[in-house]
């Protein structure tokens, strides 16, 4: 059952890749914040993407971005988990970024009016465009340098050598 024992966090490769998580985990932490801060606004904001199933959709889709963003913050963190969750972990952050880059060009290519991209919320006004397209991008490069810096699966033997 080690597979679900709390273990501490593998050293990570390259120091940058630690910096880098925690950017990452700043970030996810004030968009967590800024969603939550004033959920019961945020689900009408994703129902403004006009996304194919109405409310019902968007409510699934704002929690689930939400949560996934919460659930991504163990593992950039570099907090003591079993290896179970540190894969969870960083799987919900690819979730994140997968689910904010697919909403970001369907703001663009829609023919809805958007007044808010919503990464952070409600309270924070951010225009659609294709920089939101850009920034989720950016995102994406920067969780994939920190889910090669921080693998959570310890290298094989032949690896190593």
């Amino acid at each position: 059952m080690a597979f679900t024992q709390s273990i501490l966090a593998p050293q990570p490769r390259t120091k940058n890749s630690a910096t880098v998580a925690l950017l990452l985990a700043g970030i996810l932490v004030i968009m967590a914040v800024g969603q939550l801060f004033s959920f019961e606004k945020f689900i009408p904001l994703i129902e403004s993407y006009w996304l194919p199933g109405g409310h019902g959709t968007a409510v699934v889709v704002a929690s689930l971005l939400v949560t996934a963003e919460v659930f991504a913050l163990p593992f950039l963190l570099r907090m003591r988990l079993s290896t179970l969750m540190r894969i969870v972990s960083m799987v919900a952050g690819w979730l994140v970024v997968a689910g904010w880059l697919k909403l970001a060009i369907w703001a663009n290519v829609a023919a809805n009016a958007l007044s808010n991209i919503g990464f952070f919320g409600v309270h924070v006004m951010l225009p659609v465009g294709w920089w939101a397209v850009l920034f989720t991008l950016a995102l994406g490069v920067l969780f994939v340098w920190a889910a090669w810096g921080l693998w959570p699966l310890k290298q094989s033997q032949k690896n190593k050598e």
